[in-house]
């Protein structure tokens, strides 16, 4: 292969689903590899498994990238601190939400550690995801377009597959060196009540600012307990989230003309040409209407999340701690803007792990709790149906303006309002014509 005027010659797969495996397998001056390593490599990635997704291949590729610097398990000291500043928290964040506390065990992981913890939740996320994309193509093309293919289409499903672990593996191995706890992302990852964070990475996170540590421990340990004590006391949550992912997984669709039309230019003869087709990326998934949806569901649901817990740990510490409005600060970028390795999944799953209407729903709780006391606030966390929209997040000042307090409504008045607002106006025990205050939406 010759050389390019940028350096090696670049990927004939980009855009294919074998783009991740060759780039594992040139060498350190870009050579191309030959069919015998070719083969070998994507042997070792088509070992025998369940579902879509090899999963050791991801554990033992993830564990790899993490491994590049050091990982060392946690001490007991850390451990302790992390307990400590969990149970500080919790008390902090009595005062904040009338939500009981979530958390049942507190954990110290080291970045191995959280690859570990969080896998069966990545299998949920993913695997719908990858098990759409392999079935999806293996059925896209027509039977004359399958014969044009030859083995190669043979070997699409498997190599989708092995794309997919390659590139999981090392998007987590990624994340692991940059998230702080189980829930940082918004996403539920380790198990329920299990308030974690990575104390190698929080001392790296602290060591770029220009407040205590002790002051980032704690605040991080008020974020994570504030997750858990969300995800408990809303307990269709979880399901809510991943279902969306799901949802966007299920709603893949093959764009079947455009692959025919790529397979009609490549000349098996040529490999120039075959080169030129794949670089143009033979097997594009465009998001479907479905996909499109999900992933809005996904992002203001997100949203939501990380606005109530901006929203009740600023309660917490607006007394007790004056550097939280710069961590405060500090985080909401970090979020907002994502890092390096989250850029890196989104481009694997096409999903953003972080919400971008993150301020217009911490502004949206604030002026709901104003207005009408924590009580309400919380309570619109009671069934999915409550949960403020995209267009709520368009005037968050006026989320649920017209409602009225729950504590100027009889017990009775606000269940029967309760019940309208989720089955509908025919709904039993809704029949009350001479109420004007019942909660609306």
């Amino acid at each position: 292969m010759s050389e390019t005027p940028d350096g090696p010659e670049q990927n004939p797969f980009k855009g294919t689903p074998f783009e991740q495996l060759f780039n594992g397998m040139t060498s350190a001056g870009g050579a191309m590899p030959d069919l015998s390593q070719l083969m070998s490599q994507m042997q070792a990635f088509m070992q025998p498994h369940d579902g879509p997704v090899n999963w050791s291949v991801v554990t033992d590729m993830a564990r790899k990238v993490s491994a590049q610097e050091p990982d060392p398990t946690p001490t007991q000291a850390q451990r302790d601190a992390i307990a400590d500043a969990v149970r500080l928290a919790d008390h902090w964040l009595d005062d904040a939400t009338d939500f009981p506390s979530g958390v049942t065990t507190t954990a110290a992981w080291s970045r191995a550690e959280w690859i570990v913890e969080t896998t069966e939740v990545w299998k949920r996320l993913v695997e719908p995801i990858a098990g759409s994309a392999v079935s999806a193509l293996g059925n896209a093309l027509p039977e004359e377009a399958r014969a044009m293919a030859g083995p190669l289409l043979g070997m699409l499903g498997k190599a989708t597959g092995a794309m997919v672990a390659s590139q999981v593996g090392q998007g987590l191995g990624a994340l692991s060196g940059e998230v702080l706890g189980a829930s940082e992302i918004g996403l539920p990852l380790g198990p329920d009540g299990k308030a974690a964070l990575l104390p190698g990475n929080v001392e790296k996170f602290a060591a770029e600012l220009d407040v205590s540590s002790d002051d980032v421990l704690l605040y991080l340990a008020l974020r994570e307990a504030a997750h858990q004590r969300l995800f408990a006391n809303a307990p269709w949550l979880r399901e809510h989230l991943i279902g969306a992912v799901t949802a966007y997984g299920q709603g893949i669709e093959i764009n079947t003309s455009g692959i025919e039309e790529k397979l009609r230019e490549i000349d098996p003869t040529n490999p120039e040409a075959m080169q030129s087709a794949m670089e143009g990326g033979l097997f594009d998934l465009d998001k479907s209407p479905a996909q499109q949806a999900a992933l809005e569901r996904l992002e203001i649901t997100l949203a939501l999340v990380e606005g109530w817990v901006d929203e009740v740990v600023s309660q917490a510490t607006e007394t007790r701690m004056p550097n939280a409005a710069k961590l405060h600060e500090t985080v909401r970028r970090r979020r907002a803007a994502g890092g390096p390795a989250e850029q890196t999944f989104a481009s694997l799953v096409g999903l953003e792990l972080r919400p971008r209407r993150l301020r217009d729903a911490s502004t949206l709780w604030g002026s709901l709790r104003t207005r009408q006391g924590t009580e309400a606030r919380d309570g619109v966390w009671m069934h999915p149906d409550l949960l403020p929209t995209g267009a709520d997040l368009d005037d968050p000042l006026g989320f649920r303006e017209d409602a009225a307090s729950p504590e100027s409504l009889s017990d009775e008045d606000f269940d029967a309002g309760l019940r309208e607002l989720l089955d509908g106006p025919d709904s039993p025990g809704t029949d009350s014509p001479g109420d004007p205050e019942r909660p609306q939406e």
